[in-house]
């Protein structure tokens, strides 16, 4: 079957339609990114203001990460290292 004209013109703009939204989403995606990064910094520099007051940031990262958990995960988790800890006398 031979390809006329009215095919070519369907054929090509649906390619540009789809050019342009994936376009459209590289681009997206890529302004995501640099908003991602923008945060990053600005959570550097917290901590880094953090540091300078005097507090440890190690352990400001973990109360963090605490912060996301449930509860109960992390009660479950504190018993079964207490428990350790007791097994390996160190309490």
């Amino acid at each position: 079957m031979k390809e006329t004209e009215a095919d070519r013109a369907v054929r090509d703009g649906a390619y540009r339609v789809t050019a342009d939204e994936l376009r459209s989403f590289v681009e997206r995606f890529e302004r995501l990114d640099q908003e991602k990064k923008d945060i990053a910094d600005q959570q550097k520099e917290v901590m880094a203001e953090a540091k300078g007051r005097g507090y440890d940031t190690k352990v400001i990262r973990k109360i963090i990460a605490l912060r996301k958990r449930d509860r109960d995960d992390i009660a479950e988790e504190e018993a079964v290292l207490d428990m350790y800890k007791q097994a390996l006398g160190m309490n």
